[in-house]
């Protein structure tokens, strides 16, 4: 999902405006000719009026993939600065911008990001000088605080150590620097493991936190770590390990590696379809409602020279449905002053081109167009249109029949009709009684890897049950839910038409965006077509252009595959646990997913003990991952999408959280390799060779496994939670305390000696990845409080509606205010 997750910045090919005489799908859909002149013809940007007030020009961040795309920004005329630099999704690029070009670049598909700092202008520029000047006068007399967010180390694969640090600055300017040194073990020196520079990481233009780019690799694992800022804060902290915990192991005789191939959504339906079969008693196959479009599409021709002299044709019927039996051809009649005619014999569609009194043709684009969506047999057949919203005022030239083609080329064992999604359910009792676990894969079509590690954990589940005890335990105590491709349009297109293809193939465009050349571009990203925290709710990550690699469509839940999944979750409601699994990057999230860039709003965060029960799980199920050949996930990709990744509105796993409830994990298999002899993670692709996508498949099937274990575990929890009130700091006029758990739990506590109960304060966090808040009392105070854990276990047995008081109760002294 390095869209998974950067789609939305993948800058498209922009087609040439010179045109070959007669384009049909056969061919390449990429426009061919010259290249395209300085964002002209119907992609002009209106000039920019100069004034002192800049009228909204500035120095703009896009990102792009490749130094092609950069080749292209150059080939469209745009004002680029003399600056890159590579980052982990492309390289960055620096244009000077209108807000009109800006639109402009972004409707192409280029990552136009924020403003470069301090280019936002002029009287801008004057006014945040003066004041930072007095802000650094100020902060030159304090130093700044630090909050420690996390401290680990991890093995990766070869057994390498490496070092993950975030950290927070109570001073949020650019200007501050954190420095990390660390020991390199119990009792070592402070400084002897080494010395580095923490990154300042902002999203949305806010200031989040410091960390390192990357893991950095180091000889021994760290005792301590201490950060010091050029503001004159500094912190020290211990280092903990991050994954490898013991898991229990499966049985001898358990078997897994069931996947030797990459398969498109035809193979993986039959398979689940094959394992329905063979193992009847435990499973069954649940035929989700409704229908998708199909791998399917119209069939098109296109015929000029020049956008002006430019239309292209569109069959009425799909292409597999006798679209591509039409053909058109046009015609220069041997006498001159000719009509401008229009003939059809079966499906053969002819145009007589208009001459004049020489016999040269006069027939422009337009009036061919008009002419044959007025023609009442030529129309039934197909429908014409200028080149994307052109006038079509230049002459058309002669051309043989062309036949219309929908450019498909999946063998004819792909069916081109709607595609009937299933998914497979696992269960020795399938009668709505047992916690329900969602496990989904490739919503984004590109993403190989991930139906196959859908497939495999199913394979796995079946064929260890009878002789794996732990994998008796999650049939009999679970209702597994497996759909192993959630895009099957897309995917199909995918492995037969265009490799990079994110989205379905539902074609919503109209036609100054349907031309042949668009095809590629054409489809709603399922993964920001849900209802919750959509584009429709004003939240960031997703776009209304249709060719848009992240377009949300026209409408929230538009489209058959997302209503499949809303249909699945409502229809089996005792489905508590869900897993949404992309690649690549090697990501492990939950909700939030999404939120409005003005002010970076995200949807309502989860609460303390949910997000406390998301990193404890993310333990276990993370070391299950590494298992395999030693991949580590690292800390500072783990944790709420928005955190760790971006913005991505209206995704699966929020829709599933904020209306039904499911707690929703997102994966992006495909962790970057570490390459010893560069000292560098590579990343690995969509689609990598085999070797390396087996590998991903068979670590992250484990990761489905250990999900799966938690969901048991919690269907399972009768233990209930304990809790302990701390005092973290005191003087004569006030008290700090907080509350600690020994499990993931919430704690309801009061003030004024009255009865807690589930509408009293909640104990909440402190700030984005940081810990309990610190709750202050200014006179002696009479604390009572509870705990409830996730599965719902109330401490001490506590009934927080009836009239027990068993609460827990502890009285928090201020010295100079008894």
């Amino acid at each position: 999902m390095r869209s998974s997750l950067t789609g939305v910045g993948r800058a498209r090919a922009v087609a040439a405006f010179v045109l070959p005489v007669v384009l049909a799908l056969g061919a390449s859909p990429v426009l061919a000719g010259s290249a395209a002149p300085a964002l002209s013809g119907e992609e002009v940007v209106p000039d920019r009026q100069p004034s002192t007030a800049q009228d909204g020009v500035a120095l703009l961040r896009v990102v792009v993939p490749d130094q092609a795309a950069v080749d292209r920004l150059n080939a469209l005329g745009v004002d680029l600065a003399e600056y890159r630099r590579a980052v982990d999704d492309g390289i960055e690029v620096h244009a000077v911008l209108s807000p009109g070009e800006a639109r402009e670049l972004r409707g192409k598909g280029f990552d136009v990001r924020d403003a470069v700092p301090n280019q936002a202008g002029f009287a801008a520029n004057q006014a945040e000088r003066r004041i930072a000047m007095s802000a650094a006068a100020t902060a030159a007399q304090r130093n700044d605080t630090l909050t420690p967010l996390r401290a680990e180390w991890f093995t990766s694969t070869d057994d390498r150590r490496f070092l993950s640090v975030e950290v927070k600055s109570s001073a949020t300017d650019a200007e501050t620097v954190l420095t990390a040194t660390w020991d390199s073990g119990p009792g070592t020196p402070p400084g002897s493991g080494g010395t580095a520079t923490l990154s300042r990481f902002t999203d949305a233009g806010q200031y989040m936190y410091h960390r390192f780019d990357y893991p950095l690799p180091v000889t021994q694992a760290p005792a301590r770590v201490t950060v010091r800022s050029s503001r004159g804060g500094s912190v020290t902290v211990p280092v903990t390990k991050w994954l490898g915990e013991r898991r229990t192991p499966p049985g001898r005789h358990y078997v897994s590696d069931f996947v030797d191939h990459y398969m498109d959504p035809t193979e993986v339906t039959r398979r689940i379809t094959g394992l329905a079969a063979e193992f009847p008693r435990i499973t069954q196959v649940v035929d989700l409602p409704y229908r998708t479009n199909g791998y399917r599409r119209a069939a098109q021709a296109q015929f000029g020279t020049v956008p002006a002299s430019t239309f292209y044709v569109t069959s009425a019927a799909y292409g597999s449905q006798g679209g591509n039996d039409v053909s058109l051809a046009l015609i220069r009649p041997e006498t001159a002053s000719a009509a401008l005619k229009v003939s059809v014999t079966g499906k053969d569609v002819v145009v007589s081109l208009a001459t004049d009194a020489s016999g040269a043709i006069t027939s422009t684009a337009r009036q061919v167009v008009e002419a044959l969506n007025a023609d009442p047999a030529a129309s039934a057949l197909l429908r014409a249109s200028t080149y994307r919203g052109d006038q079509g005022d230049g002459l058309v030239a002669a051309a043989p029949a062309t036949r219309l083609t929908d450019g498909l080329k999946a063998p004819q064992s792909v069916s081109r009709e709607p595609f009937q999604m299933k998914a497979l359910r696992i269960g020795a009792k399938r009668d709505g009684s047992r916690v329900g676990v969602f496990l989904y894969c490739q919503e984004h079509a590109r993403e190989w890897v991930t139906p196959l590690v859908c497939v495999e954990t199913a394979e796995r589940l079946l064929r260890n049950y009878a002789h794996d005890p732990r994998t008796r335990k999650i049939i009999d105590d679970l209702d597994i839910f497996v759909l192993p491709t959630a895009n099957p349009d897309g995917a199909h297109y995918s492995f037969y038409d265009y490799n990079m293809q994110r989205k379905n193939m539902t074609n919503h465009c109209p036609a100054r965006s349907a031309d042949p050349a668009s095809r590629n571009s054409w489809g709603v990203d399922l993964n920001r077509n849900f209802s919750v925290g959509s584009l429709f709710d004003g939240y960031s990550g997703a776009s209304s252009d249709c060719t848009s690699a992240v377009f949300a469509g026209p409408a929230e839940l538009s489209e058959p595959e997302d209503r499949n999944q809303v249909w699945l979750t409502r229809k089996y409601p005792n489905i508590r646990f869900a897993m949404n699994t992309h690649s690549y990057g090697g990501y492990f999230m939950w909700p939030p997913g999404s939120y409005k860039e003005a002010g970076r709003e995200t949807l309502p965060r989860v609460d303390l003990g949910t997000e406390n029960y998301f990193w404890e799980a993310s333990r276990h199920i993370l070391s299950a991952v590494q298992e395999r050949r030693g991949t580590a996930i690292w800390p500072g990709r783990t944790g709420p999408v928005p955190d760790v990744l971006y913005s991505a509105a209206g995704n699966s796993a929020d829709e599933h959280w904020y209306n039904r409830g499911i707690i929703g994990w997102d994966f992006e298999v495909g962790a970057d390799l570490y390459d010893a002899a560069t000292g560098r993670f590579q990343p690995v692709g969509f689609q990598p060779p085999f070797t390396e996508g087996h590998e991903e498949a068979m670590e992250f099937s484990g990761g489905q496994i250990a999900i799966l274990e938690v969901a048991r575990a919690y269907a399972n929890d009768r233990r209930r939670p304990d809790s302990e009130l701390k005092v973290t700091g005191r003087d004569d006029s006030s008290a700090t305390f907080t509350f600690t758990t020994d499990e993931p739990a919430n704690v309801y506590y009061t003030l004024d000696g009255s009865r807690p109960t589930l509408n009293s304060r909640k104990l909440v966090s402190s700030g984005v990845r940081e810990g309990a808040q610190r709750i202050t009392v200014n006179r002696t105070t009479e604390v009572h409080w509870f705990s409830v854990d996730i599965a719902g276990n109330v401490e001490r047995g506590y009934r927080p509606g009836g009239t027990d008081r068993n609460y827990r109760r502890e009285r928090v002294e201020v010295r100079g205010n008894r």
